[in-house]
């Protein structure tokens, strides 16, 4: 990178995080230190929320995701303003209205504490992995640029965050989030100018799209009832809506955001902000993804993205010779895109040609696959590549900042979340029922430290896993639908039990656990059947209660 993009990535790194402390108020007290006093307006809340979920991952992640499978992507987020409107008249006004810290707090007041202490734990383990993925975006650039270890680039990142989020509270997190929504967009908005405008003289941007719907990386929808399919309509309007409706009413990291705002009023009026703006946005970064694949078409997309890949490939015999024969079809590639484009009537030979220059490419990396004895899986290097190396100086510098901004504000609200679970689920309620504020506080920050080093252990693996944004969303389904559940008969039944909501969250547990060993299923899936597992379960243990009862008064 150029001094002038180091200098941008600096000054906005610095100036991030001493504007983060300098806004941190009330952090001497637990609850101005996880809840703000709920005293935060609803644009900036609404903003914390989406900028929580669109993290770095979102800019590495799914771009990848556009460039290795098109737009299908988008169908995953269907069910999203259906689940805001849900969780806006239900979820919200019980939580706001409770005064709890966090959501499995109000698990306890509804049934016992054995239930708030397994779904608190649940959310520990699955938020614990997911914020390693959210550190392994960034990592995954900084070890492009500077040629870094994995392990080096993770720590460096990492480890400030940690300092950083032990430093300030919610209230600093929520206003770097705002920050980070806005540089994310403005750099989206810059990125998406430079690619069409570096394309080929005699290729417009209907051209560009043209090329990218004859590779297929257009699909948008798809009406199959094939439950193997990861993305598709019903997929995502059915499963989606379950993950939204746990991810955004069950995950904590989603729950104290809006707990943060200063009215019931205000809290709805921020998730839906996120109904709203979250599929444009998420359309916005797959097109992008889309784009680059068609820019690659011209320039040369490398036979491996990832450098550490590269290097091991380049180790082998016979790698040359596979090299030259990559190049050719690179070639080939250009040409036949550039004569698919120039007819604007469309041309069957001419798409033929191009398709098959375009499988003759993946059967060259299929054949580096077989060399190396595994998958070459570079997804998430894809758009990191482009940044560094076809963007121009200073524009890589915002990008950057952008990226690194956006995984330290994330991590920062995650790490934050997993510490008010871990204290006020677990330690205060289990082990020390009465002590001051100020012990409280030092807990919560040796707690964020120990989250926070789990999560770089985590990260050191997680860039290894495929699509990053499909790996986080993995993570979460083995465990939303069975919290949701569990949820679901707390507020929406009076038959319920303690009983019931622990044996049908195990059960929950183990028909998801199943379906992820057993059968091929999309993870979309998982989520309704943790659900209605739950429910279903929860309601015969409770049959077989009033029975006992029954029997037992005879």
């Amino acid at each position: 990178m150029h001094l002038v993009d180091w200098l941008i990535v600096a000054a906005y790194l610095v100036y991030i995080v001493v504007d983060g402390i300098r806004r941190s108020q009330a952090t001497h007290e637990v609850r101005g230190y996880f809840l703000a006093n709920r005293s935060l307006p609803w644009w900036a809340v609404g903003l914390s929320i989406m900028a929580t979920q669109m993290s770095a991952i979102t800019l590495v992640g799914t771009t990848g995701q556009g460039y290795q499978d098109g737009m299908r992507f988008i169908q995953f987020y269907f069910g999203l303003p259906l689940a805001m409107v849900i969780l806006c008249l239900t979820v919200v006004p019980f939580f706001h209205r409770s005064g709890v810290f966090t959501a499995y707090e109000f698990l306890e007041q509804r049934f016992d504490t054995r239930t708030r202490t397994l779904t608190s734990l649940l959310f520990l383990a699955s938020r614990g992995l997911q914020c390693g993925v959210i550190i392994s975006a960034p990592a995954v650039v900084l070890s492009i640029v500077l040629g870094w270890n994995l392990v080096l680039t993770v720590l460096a990142i990492g480890l400030p965050t940690i300092v950083y989020t032990m430093i300030g509270g919610v209230q600093a997190v929520t206003w770097t989030d705002v920050k980070q929504m806005i540089l994310i967009v403005a750099g989206m908005a810059v990125v998406l100018i430079v690619i069409i405008g570096q394309l080929p003289e005699e290729v417009s941007f209907s051209s560009a799209l043209r090329i990218a719907g004859a590779a297929g990386r257009l699909q948008t929808i798809d009406f199959s009832f094939d439950p193997s399919r990861i993305y598709t309509f019903w997929s995502g309007l059915l499963g989606g809506t379950f993950l939204m409706l746990a991810y955004f009413g069950c995950d904590q990291s989603q729950v104290q955001r809006y707990l943060t705002a200063r009215s019931v009023t205000e809290a709805r009026v921020s998730l839906m902000m996120s109904a709203f703006l979250k599929i444009p946005l998420q359309f916005a970064i797959l097109l992008i993804g889309v784009l680059v694949f068609v820019f690659f078409n011209f320039t040369g997309a490398p036979i491996v993205f990832s450098p550490a890949e590269l290097e091991k490939a380049e180790a082998r015999s016979g790698f040359t010779e596979l090299a030259r024969q990559y190049d050719e079809v690179q070639g080939q590639i250009r040409e036949t895109a550039i004569q698919f484009a120039a007819t604007p009537d469309g041309s069957v030979e001419r798409r033929r040609d191009y398709l098959q220059a375009l499988r003759q490419r993946d059967v060259i990396r299929g054949d580096l696959s077989e060399m190396l004895g595994e998958d070459v899986n570079d997804v998430n290097y894809v758009f990191p590549y482009f940044v560094t190396h076809h963007l121009p100086i200073g524009i890589v510098g915002i990008m950057i900042a952008a990226i690194f901004a956006a995984a330290m504000s994330s991590i920062s609200a995650e790490l934050n979340a997993l510490s008010a679970a871990t204290v006020m689920d677990i330690y205060r309620s289990l082990i020390r029922q009465e002590a001051s504020d100020a012990h409280y506080l030092r807990v919560s920050k040796i707690a964020t430290a120990g989250w926070g080093l789990m999560a770089c252990t985590v990260a050191v693996y997680a860039s290894r896993l495929g699509s990053l944004i499909q790996v986080v969303n993995l993570f979460g389904s083995f465990f939303y639908g069975s919290l949701l559940g569990v949820f679901v008969l707390a507020m929406g039944t009076r038959w319920a039990t303690p009983l019931c909501a622990f044996v049908g969250l195990i059960a929950g547990m183990v028909a998801v656990a199943f379906l992820g060993m057993k059968t091929d299923y999309s993870f979309l899936w998982y989520n309704l059947v943790g659900v209605a597992t739950v429910v279903v379960v929860g309601f015969l243990v409770s049959l077989g209660e009033r029975a006992y009862l029954s029997r037992k008064r005879a």
